[in-house]
């Protein structure tokens, strides 16, 4: 019977949607070659559940062999875990069996076992980066927005830095009570200067806040109530309002 091939087993057990059909009725049918599967699949298991912290990058051996099996090509050599594999990849392979041509079948799962874990520790850094990179970044400023005269609505606001200089004022509130529509302003301390950020259409908008503004001069956060009445400034209604920590 003609077995699978190392390396297609060691690419089912990390993912068994991939080869043929007949590749994987073969595997189920094959005594041998599940055998060799499940060993693989259960150190694939193994490094994807432990913690990141606990896992060691393999030494750069590992991929001299991996390159060398695979027949990679010379741009390829360089270890891609950080690994110099310069000194170590000329190393002569391993000896290959002589029961019908064929190496023995527990001669390379050794490396095809730490390949996997490689891999799959390559995977886990990734995620980890690229959760990292997706997080938000941390505020700037918070202000919690108190409801006004008759109204109940809650909510917060909050400063976030978008690169640069550049900063933006998130809005979330728990209602929209507005009998016109709602406005977000900056306001001064004292109320004797406000500067309009723009319209909040539903209950959470986002307001770019002017270059140079200085929020702890506006620090202030209120969104009022505005009739449609095409007039620019403030209504002199407010629906909540709270102070930015800055």
């Amino acid at each position: 019977m003609q077995h699978l091939d190392p390396e297609l087993l060691s690419l089912l057990a990390l993912d068994d949607g991939v080869g043929t059909d007949s590749e994987r009725e073969h595997l189920r049918r094959c005594t041998a070659c599940r055998t060799e599967y499940e060993e693989l699949r259960r150190t694939v298991s193994v490094a994807r559940t432990q913690p990141p912290q606990t896992l060691q990058a393999p030494g750069p051996q590992v991929w001299a062999a991996i390159h060398r099996e695979l027949g990679l090509a010379e741009t390829l050599a360089e270890d891609p875990l950080g690994g110099n594999v310069r000194d170590i990849r000329s190393a002569p392979p391993p000896r290959p069996g002589t029961a019908g041509g064929r190496r023995p079948r527990r001669a390379r799962p050794l490396w095809l076992l730490a390949a996997a874990a490689a891999l799959v520790l390559v995977l886990g850094i990734g995620w980890i980066v690229s959760r990292q990179a997706a997080a938000p970044p941390a505020p700037l400023a918070v202000a919690t927005l108190e409801p006004l005269k008759q109204f109940t609505t809650t909510g917060s606001a909050e400063v976030l830095p978008t690169g640069g200089n550049q900063r933006e004022l998130v809005v979330r509130l728990s209602a929209d009570e507005a009998h016109g529509y709602q406005e977000v302003w900056l306001i001064k301390p004292d109320l004797s200067g406000l500067v309009s950020l723009g319209v909040l259409e539903s209950t959470t908008g986002t307001f770019a806040i002017p270059p140079g503004l200085n929020l702890a001069d506006y620090p202030i956060v209120d969104v009022s109530d505005e009739p449609l009445d095409g007039k620019p400034a403030h209504s002199g209604v407010s629906i909540v309002r709270g102070k930015l920590d800055v």
